[in-house]
């Protein structure tokens, strides 16, 4: 197949096109979404594998608590979000991570989305240099870049397990120093996460170079090896952001939250006044009753890591290479032996046999052409019937 793929117009026009600069450019896995919704609305059945969205709703009673609150007002919350919520959540950092948060250092957010514009404005001067890991989640690049900082890139390698490290700072720092590192762990695209040692080493790393770290933990409690470690449990110093969309089931009601250092929270705050006002009352509502139905996630959670299995063992045997992922809910697969333009790729995977994933090129502008995402977020079934479309869809083209 590597030899034989063309340009290959679709039905639906040109494949997604692609640029390996740091600049603005689309998420492509959002327009693969928006290709395959297309499909969907001509009568064809699409595979959804592109998205890193749980298969299943909210939690019961998120949803009864959500719908209890539709007769009440539905206006502003303070800016940094319901007291009862933000109590809530210290009582999550003293349960789970045994450390004391105030309710004063966190701030409810629009989803982390959100949580990354206010941590980017609240803790750097404009155009500064802030880091990120390559392989990483697409929107870091785009946010920097479409709010005027100047993003750096960490290389990291699956002979790592893709895990970055306090050397690996060290090196990108000396090459060009920044003033910030955003660091996910479990990350996407690739699942990796780090330990206890490893997250503290980063933390470490970050306090002697003089760099403010920003702890992506979105994809908290979705680790298949230990639990979660958070960096509030090891620095005062970072700035943690997390969501409910991944491990509560809650991507669309866009709800997250950030912990801030003491001098970073005032400037937080005014911030989120004039961009965001606050977050949306009945997701904030929603969001409390979730903290308490960690029993729900728990059981999607081992879906996930069934899914995993079935996943991995599936694309080994078609001969995609690549390695079970530490959290989150994604396989990152080498695609090298198939093609050497993930974005393709993905667009005829799509167009021809149904089955929607995302292009490497989205997480790694610049070695993302042998790898592909595939979300294992969803049914079961759905896995099935991809990996047997896959198995045709590469078969074929061999």
């Amino acid at each position: 197949m590597r030899d034989t793929l063309g340009p290959g117009l679709s039905m639906l026009g040109a494949p997604l096109m692609h640029t390996t600069d740091t600049g603005l450019q689309p998420f492509f896995a959002m327009e693969i979404l928006a290709r395959a919704k297309q499909h969907e609305a001509a009568g064809r059945d699409i595979c959804h594998l592109e998205i890193g969205e749980p298969g299943v709703p909210a939690a019961p009673r998120v949803l009864a608590a959500a719908a209890a609150a539709l007769n009440q007002p539905q206006g502003y919350t303070h800016a940094k979000g319901r007291i009862e919520l933000r109590v809530a959540l210290t009582r999550y950092y003293e349960e789970l991570h045994g450390i004391a948060v105030d309710p004063h250092q966190i701030i409810v957010t629009m989803g982390s989305s959100a949580g990354f514009i206010l941590a980017f404005h609240a803790a750097f001067a404009p155009g500064a240099r802030i880091a990120v890991t390559q392989p990483g989640y697409p929107a870091y690049l785009n946010t920097l870049s479409g709010l005027g900082f100047a993003p750096v890139e960490i290389p990291l390698s699956a002979t790592n397990g893709w895990r970055l490290t306090g050397p690996d700072i060290e090196a990108a720092f000396a090459a060009a120093p920044f003033a910030g590192l955003l660091f996910a762990s479990p990350a996407n695209p690739t699942g990796a996460a780090v330990d206890r040692a490893g997250l503290g080493e980063i933390v470490a790393t970050c306090e002697r170079l003089g760099v403010r770290l920003i702890s992506d933990e979105i994809y908290h409690g979705l680790d298949y090896r230990a639990a979660s470690v958070s960096a509030v449990e090891l620095t005062r110093d970072a700035i943690v952001i997390n969501s409910f969309s991944k491990y509560y089931c809650m991507t669309g009601w866009r709800i997250g939250w950030m912990v801030l250092p003491e001098g970073l929270i005032r400037r937080g705050e005014m911030l989120q006044q004039n961009l965001f006002i606050s977050a949306p009352t009945l997701s904030q509502i929603a969001a409390e009753a979730a903290l308490a139905e960690r029993d729900y996630a728990e059981v999607q959670k081992a879906a996930y890591a069934e899914n995993r299995r079935l996943l991995g063992d599936g694309l080994a045997a078609l001969g995609f290479g690549g390695q079970p992922a530490d959290g989150a809910f994604y396989a990152y697969a080498d695609v090298g032996r198939f093609t050497n333009n993930s974005m393709e790729f993905c667009t005829r995977l799509l167009d021809e046999a149904g089955v929607a994933a995302a292009p490497g090129i989205d997480f790694d502008r610049r070695r993302g052409n042998g790898f592909v995402r595939f979300s294992y977020a969803g049914k079961r079934q759905t896995i099935e019937k991809a990996l047997e479309r896959i198995g045709a869809f590469v078969g074929s083209s061999t």
